[in-house]
């Protein structure tokens, strides 16, 4: 890592500046690699969308920073000064607790972002921030990272704020964030890559996958969740999946929760 000796403003803006570069590449890696996915697999469905998805990723770079920033800074002052509750060691926690820790991770980030997310649906804010994700109609593969910087902010602080408080381990931890990308990435793609038995199945009546976020895009007031529907259904704002997304993909008839 950095010499020890480095000064702490520079030492702050080198790991800032190095930890937004690989979220951005990532991104772009990902995005790139679904998109590349869809043109195979549904050939012509981004056709005539080149202004969208440059501005799409031009938004998304920006976010990359707004990511990176804090990210950076915790992972300086995790390997400089110990701080946070992340470990590389295995045994420093139970083997049980390590699917555990991710299960907290991503119900935490759920509900955070179901909350946010139904705060930036209100009209001053939908206005201020959210409009610039919407502006996507419909979404790609390149929607996934789309954001206003306030609402990138409201991401942004989730994870490393988390890791001051709920222990886990440096690989469950890249287990949370390799979620979080293809997630973000799947569910904005306009198609369903997620097979019938999956979508339509007792356990995919509490996952999002892109026939239910899409439906979120095509209504706007429903459909709020990240990863699980559980704070939809909850709140009563789950409407069920994408009624385009599901005939195209020749799955169930029936879009709505039951």
């Amino acid at each position: 890592m950095l010499p020890a000796d480095l000064p702490v403003p520079l030492a702050l803006l080198i790991v800032s500046l190095t930890v937004t570069a690989i979220v951005a590449l990532r991104y772009l890696l990902s995005s790139g690699l679904f998109a590349l996915a869809t043109a195979r697999m549904r050939p012509g469905l981004y056709a005539g969308r080149g202004r969208q998805i440059g501005r799409e990723i031009r938004w998304s770079l920006i976010s990359a920073a707004i990511y990176g920033t804090p990210a950076g800074i915790v992972l300086w002052g995790w390997n400089h000064h110990g701080w946070t509750r992340i470990t590389a060691d295995w045994a420093a926690l139970p083997l049980w607790y390590h699917p555990l820790s991710v299960l907290i991770y991503l119900a935490v980030q759920d509900t955070c972002f179901y909350w946010s997310h139904r705060w930036m649906h209100r009209p001053k804010w939908f206005r201020i921030a959210h409009a610039v994700h919407h502006d996507s109609r419909p979404p790609t593969a390149w929607t996934a990272m789309s954001f206003h910087p306030i609402e990138a902010l409201t991401g942004a602080m989730v994870v490393p704020a988390l890791v001051f408080l709920v222990p886990i381990h440096l690989s469950m931890l890249g287990l949370v964030l390799t979620i979080a990308t293809v997630m973000g990435v799947t569910n904005h793609m306009g198609w369903e890559m997620f097979p019938r038995w999956l979508v339509h199945s007792a356990l995919g009546k509490w996952l999002i996958t892109a026939s239910h976020h899409e439906r979120h895009h095509e209504e706007y007031k429903c459909n709020f969740g990240l990863y699980f529907r559980v704070w939809d259904r909850l709140c009563g704002t789950d409407k069920g999946l994408s009624r385009r997304i599901v005939a195209e993909a020749g799955h169930a008839r029936n879009t709505e929760p039951s």
